[in-house]
C-alpha cells in the first residue's frame, strides 16, 4: 500500500508544530467513525502522529459507528462532560450542533497558533466549517462524487476525447448521446448509479439542482419560487435515463460497485472514497483502465455536491479543558491537516490548499484530474435539518427512489418533497 512516511517531504515539512504548555506528554482523547480504507489510512496517520510527537502528545484513538449513531452518542456524552478532545465531524452536521450547543468555536487566537488561515481553503469548504460567522471545525478534506468510466469500454466505442476523457461532459445532449451509444454498443448500463438509495442519490440531484443555480432552502423556506422547478428538471433528467435504460434500475451500492467493477456498467457516479476500491483491483490486474473525471454539465455550468470531513472540539458540559490540552489538540488539528497527502490515497481532497498544490498531489491520478471541481461544489444548506442522516435526506429520500425508477411522476414527487419539508 502506497504510504508516505511520516509524511516527512515535501509540504509536509512546512508543517510548523504548535508550541504546548505542557511539561509532561498529553494524552488527547480522539473519537472518528472512518471505516474500511478511511480507517486504515487515518490509523497510519495517528500512529505516524505520535512517533513525531514522542514524549509530547499522545492520540488515544476510538473509532465508532458511522452515522446516527456517533452523532447520537456525541450528543449525550458532551450533555455529562464525557466526549473525547478531539472529533472527526461532517461539516453538514455542524448547524445542528451548533444549535445543541456541543461544539467549541476555533478562535482567530486558535487558527493563529495553527498557522492556518481562511487562504488556505477553498471558498465554499471555509464557509460549510463557519456558522452565524464564528467557525466550529477544522476541515481536513472534501469528499465529493465523481463520474468513474472504464477507459477500455468508451475506447472501443470511440467515446474517448483525446485527453482520454469522455465525450459529451459539457452538455445534456451530448452526454445523453454519449449513454446511448453505449447502449447502442451492447453495454448493459451506459451508468451505474444508486437508484435504491435515495439517501445517495441525494448527491446527485442537488448537484443538479446546483447547476441551475437552484437552492433547496432560501431564508427558511424550502423550494421557494422556481427552485421546485429546478428540482423536478434533475428528477426528470434521471428518470428518463433510467426509463430508457440508460442508467441502472433499483440499485443498491455495492451493486453499483459491482456492475461498473465487472464491466456491465461502463460509467459510475459514485463518491471519491471508491479511488482506493479501483486502484487496488487495477493493481492485481482485476480491473480495466479507468478514470474519475468531475460530474458532467447537464444544465447552465459545473456543479458537484460535496461534504468534508472535519475536526471539531466538543463542548464537554462542566469539564473545562486546560490550556496545554487545549494547545495539543490544535497541534493535532495543524499536523493531521498539514501532512494530509497520505489521506489523499483515499480518494479524499484535501482540504488544506497548500497539500493539493505540491508537486506530490499533483502526480496524483485521478485525483488530480478530479480536484479542481473544489471549485464548483455546493454544500447542505445550512440548517439543524440538513447534513448526514438529517431529517431533509430521510424526507427527499423516500420520494427519490421511485421517481427515478420511473412509478411516480417528477412533478408530483417534488409537491410532496416541498410540502413534507416545509410542514418540518
Amino acid at each position: 500500500m502506497l504510504r508516505f512516511k511520516s509524511l516527512a517531504a515535501g509540504v509536509c515539512l512546512a508543517a510548523s508544530m504548535v508550541t504546548t504548555a505542557a511539561l509532561a506528554e498529553e494524552t488527547v482523547v480522539w473519537w472518528d467513525f472512518l471505516a474500511g480504507g478511511d480507517g486504515v489510512r487515518m490509523k497510519q496517520m495517528i500512529e505516524d502522529f505520535n512517533a513525531a510527537h514522542e514524549g509530547d502528545i499522545t492520540i488515544d484513538a476510538t473509532t465508532l459507528e458511522w452515522g446516527l449513531p456517533f452523532y447520537s452518542k456525541v450528543q449525550t456524552s458532551a450533555a455529562v462532560g464525557e466526549a473525547p478532545d478531539i472529533m472527526t465531524y461532517h461539516a453538514s452536521r455542524i448547524p445542528l450542533a451548533v444549535e445543541q450547543g456541543i461544539l467549541t468555536e476555533i478562535t482567530e487566537a486558535d487558527r493563529q497558533k495553527m498557522d492556518l488561515s481562511e487562504a488556505d481553503y477553498a471558498p465554499s469548504t471555509w464557509d460549510a466549517v463557519t456558522n452565524e460567522g464564528k467557525q466550529y471545525a477544522v476541515p481536513l478534506d472534501t469528499h465529493p462524487i465523481v463520474l468513474y468510466y472504464n477507459k477500455d469500454v468508451l475506447g472501443k466505442a470511440g467515446l474517448l476525447t483525446d485527453d482520454g476523457r469522455p465525450k459529451g461532459l459539457d452538455s445534456r445532449e451530448g452526454f445523453t448521446a454519449t449513454l446511448k451509444a453505449l447502449k447502442e454498443a451492447g453495454i448493459t448500463f451506459p451508468l451505474g448509479s444508486v437508484t435504491a438509495d435515495g439517501n445517495f442519490m441525494f448527491r446527485t440531484i442537488y448537484s443538479l439542482m446546483g447547476q441551475q443555480d437552484g437552492e433547496l432552502m432560501t431564508d427558511g423556506e424550502f423550494l421557494v419560487g422556481d427552485n421546485a422547478v429546478k428540482l423536478q428538471n434533475a428528477l426528470d433528467v434521471l428518470q428518463t435515463w433510467t426509463k430508457e435504460g440508460l442508467q441502472s434500475t433499483y440499485t443498491d451500492y455495492p451493486a453499483t460497485v459491482a456492475l461498473f467493477t465487472s464491466g456491465e456498467a461502463a460509467m459510475m457516479i459514485n463518491g471519491v472514497w471508491e479511488v482506493p476500491t479501483m486502484t487496488d483491483l487495477h493493481a492485481q490486474g482485476n480491473l480495466f483502465e479507468w478514470g474519475a473525471v468531475e460530474l458532467p454539465v447537464i444544465f447552465d455550468h459545473p456543479s458537484t455536491y460535496a461534504d468534508s470531513h472535519a475536526f471539531a472540539i466538543p463542548a464537554n458540559k462542566g469539564r473545562e479543558m486546560s490550556d496545554a490540552k487545549h494547545d495539543a489538540v490544535l497541534e493535532v488539528m495543524s499536523w493531521i491537516s498539514k501532512n494530509s497527502l497520505f489521506w489523499a490515497t483515499a480518494g479524499h481532497i484535501p482540504a488544506y490548499g497548500p497539500v493539493t498544490e505540491s508537486a506530490e498531489y499533483k502526480a496524483m491520478e485521478p485525483n488530480a484530474t478530479y480536484s479542481p471541481l473544489t471549485q464548483n461544489m455546493i454544500f447542505d444548506p445550512k440548517s439543524p435539518l440538513a447534513g448526514i442522516a438529517g431529517p431533509i435526506f430521510d424526507v427527499m429520500s423516500t420520494y427519490f427512489v421511485p421517481t427515478l425508477n420511473g412509478e411516480m411522476d417528477p412533478a408530483e414527487a417534488v409537491k410532496e418533497i416541498k410540502f413534507e419539508l416545509n410542514d418540518m
